[in-house]
């Protein structure tokens, strides 16, 4: 999918003070922006940003930009900025234990430390002189494809006012860049059916809304916990998990039951109002029943239960084990063995799509899920496995070879490079427009 409306600077919430003090830098980058102020350098200079796997699906360009538009420039002052920004650092931490210390903590005792917080943020940004509006820059959109070697963006502009921020921009390009590639592989292997993204237990906290971002763009069409929705504006999907069915007793019927009553049929329901205190819609129960290592009688309870207010089940069994299912069919067989017996199996979904079916519950979906990446798909798709619905995990957020690099390819507009470098015109990129990119409030501002 390809996304020619960028995502807005403020859509990131960057942590802006230590973008802009180099705190997020390689020490490398931050120290070559100190060298170049300090000698009065101020050079213009071509970046050219690109990477080396085929086919991939690029995304980062938007977030590139907001990083540019908050960190490129520099403080008119540098020793006095350090400093500030020390006192940033002891007084933010500072907050953070008394944040812990909520509610019982007296806002006396609250407030000094929060003006304090607010008033060295505000001394720093009068100290800040921002460059992000004489820098010109050309980029593909997000979910555009690059070839290897293809430029992904060029930075035009004074050096010094942006060489601190490569580690970042870097960083934020390859990591958008791996997931929407192999969501776009996943989703191409899965053959119209629909993918959901459960990357989030596989990275920090902190790559959520990137990753959930970059997996949309990808193709899927939902994810697992609300941040990794927010910058497309969706929320998380999810199954009855196990850890409920273990407090219900290990009983999954139950335990589908409860989620219903709560989260369905109450009013006062958990994430289930909006913040104006209404409905937010019905969610579809997907029950999880591997649970006693038995797909097949395990759903067929479940959907005796509810009947038509199952959505779905989903079969999740450890590459560890063989199901119950299977082993039944292995001793009516006597025990010959036919194809792969372990986890999440073709025969296993088949077993199960024809024991629905026979009860009477065809409207009741499988989703498949555990250790499934776009070869394991692919098989299942071959056969004709009666898959409704693939979560994926791991196979969406790993994986190596896509780094991207960023090399100064002109100086002054003469050719300049590292041997092997060299400038590459692309008709293919497009001219960043900043005005429209971040408003006219904030142009405004920045022109005053």
């Amino acid at each position: 999918m390809i996304v020619t409306e960028r995502l807005t600077p403020d859509v990131f919430r960057l942590p802006i003070e230590k973008i802009r003090a180099g705190y997020k830098s390689d020490i490398y980058f931050a120290r070559t922006k100190l060298i170049l102020e300090r000698d009065g350098r101020r050079d213009g200079v071509t970046m050219q940003i690109f990477q080396k796997h085929a086919d991939a699906v690029i995304v980062g360009t938007d977030q590139t930009l907001a990083i540019l538009h908050v960190g490129a420039g520099r403080y008119r002052d540098r020793a006095r900025s350090l400093q500030l920004f020390e006192r940033y650092l002891a007084a933010e931490r500072r907050l953070y234990t008394a944040w812990l210390a909520l509610p019982t903590l007296d806002w006396s005792a609250y407030e000094p430390i929060a003006r304090e917080v607010y008033e060295i943020s505000r001394e720093l940004a009068s100290l800040w002189e921002p460059a992000w509006r004489e820098l010109t820059v050309r980029s593909l959109f997000d979910g555009e494809i690059a070839a290897p070697y293809e430029p992904v963006m060029h930075i035009e502009g004074e050096y010094a006012a942006f060489a601190h921020l490569e580690t970042l921009y870097l960083g934020a390009l390859a990591e958008g860049t791996r997931v929407a590639t192999n969501t776009r592989d996943v989703v191409a292997a899965a053959n119209g059916k629909p993918v959901i993204m459960f990357g989030a237990r596989h990275q920090t906290h902190e790559a959520q809304a990137g990753s959930g971002y970059a997996a949309y763009i990808g193709g899927a069409i939902g994810v697992s916990t609300d941040e990794q929705g927010e910058w497309w504006g969706s929320k998380g999907l999810g199954t009855v998990p196990h850890a409920l069915i273990a407090v219900y007793g290990g009983d999954t019927t139950v335990a589908t039951l409860k989620f219903d009553e709560y989260i369905n049929r109450s009013s006062d329901a958990v994430g289930h109002l909006t913040a104006k205190g209404t409905p937010e819609g019905h969610v579809n129960v997907t029950s999880l029943v591997d649970f006693q290592n038995d797909v097949v009688n395990t759903s067929l309870g479940v959907a005796h239960a509810l009947g038509t207010r199952l959505w779905g089940v989903r079969v999740d069994t450890s590459e560890s084990l063989v199901d119950r299912a299977i082993l039944r069919e292995l001793e009516e067989r006597g025990g010959v063995a036919e194809g792969e017996l372990r986890g999440v199996t073709p025969r296993l979904v088949e077993l199960l799509r024809q024991a629905l079916d026979r009860q009477g519950y065809p409207h009741v979906r499988i989703v498949a899920s555990g250790g499934f990446d776009a070869e394991k798909i692919r098989r299942f798709e071959t056969l004709g496995v009666p898959v409704d619905v693939y979560g994926v995990g791991s196979a969406l957020v790993h994986g190596s070879g896509f780094d991207q690099t960023a090399d100064i390819v002109r100086v002054e507009g003469r050719p300049l490079a590292k041997v092997g470098r060299g400038y590459i015109d692309s008709a293919r990129l497009h001219v960043v427009d900043w005005r429209s990119l971040v408003g006219e409030a904030d142009w405004a501002r920045s022109s005053s």
